[in-house]
Order: C-alpha cells, then structure tokens, then sequence
C-alpha cells in the first residue's frame, strides 16, 4: 500500500505517465483473465461439432472416445440436468423414468445435426 502511495505522490511531481501505463497494464491483465475464464469451457453444440460427445437412445450424453477432464464435466453437468428434468416429467405425467429418457433419447438422435454423433446399437456413427 505505501508503494502505491508512493507512486501517487510521484505523479504529482510528473510522473504520471509511469502512473498510468503502469495502471493500464494492470487493466489489462485482469480484463484478459475474466474474459478468458468462461470463454475456455466448452459448450455442448461446440463439443458435438468437434466429435467429443454424441447422442445416445437413454437420452444422455457420452463421451465420443477417451474425454478431457473439461468434457468429462461438460457431460456430467449436462446429465445431472437432463436427468432432473426427466425425473420432473416422469412425475408429472405419472410414468416412469426409463420411458421419459427412452422418448428423450429418441427426439434427442432425431435433432442431432448431420455430421454429429450418435450411438446405434452400441456404435458411434456420424449421422447423415
């Protein structure tokens, strides 16, 4: 804190300039690091695109080979959720979860972009 002080007393006797670059490299340095933080987590359509993940009938995601610890998450957040929704509708409408997630993962294949991922009888395909 004092060296701080000591700098704005400095600006005073005409170093301002040093002052303030100082200050804008500081700006910038932090406005890189809250703007790089959210944008390195990859989305789900970004990870279906590049073929890390696809499509199954359950109407969850899998990781489409070997997943980085930032897919595997991805996945798991993405599953938590659907999961919770399903159970959500399987109470609602009074039936079970099994048939909420066999429908899911039937609209789920059938709105898959071509070129995607999804898994048929145990097989990642592209689908066309």
């Amino acid at each position: 804190m004092k060296h701080l002080f000591r700098h704005l007393s400095i600006a005073g006797h005409g170093h301002t300039s040093r002052l303030l670059s100082g200050l804008a490299a500081l700006l910038l340095v932090v406005s890189i690091m809250l703007l790089a933080g959210p944008g390195l987590a990859i989305d789900l359509q970004s990870a279906k695109d590049q073929g890390l993940v696809g499509e199954t009938p359950s109407g969850y995601l899998e990781a489409v080979g070997t997943p980085t610890a930032e897919v595997a998450s991805l996945v798991t957040t993405i599953n938590e959720k659907r999961r919770a929704r399903y159970l959500e509708i399987a109470k609602k409408n009074g039936t079970d979860l099994a048939v909420v997630e066999k429908l899911a993962g039937k609209k789920a294949i059938e709105k898959t972009r071509p070129g995607n991922y999804i898994k048929v009888n145990g097989k990642w395909v592209r689908k066309k």
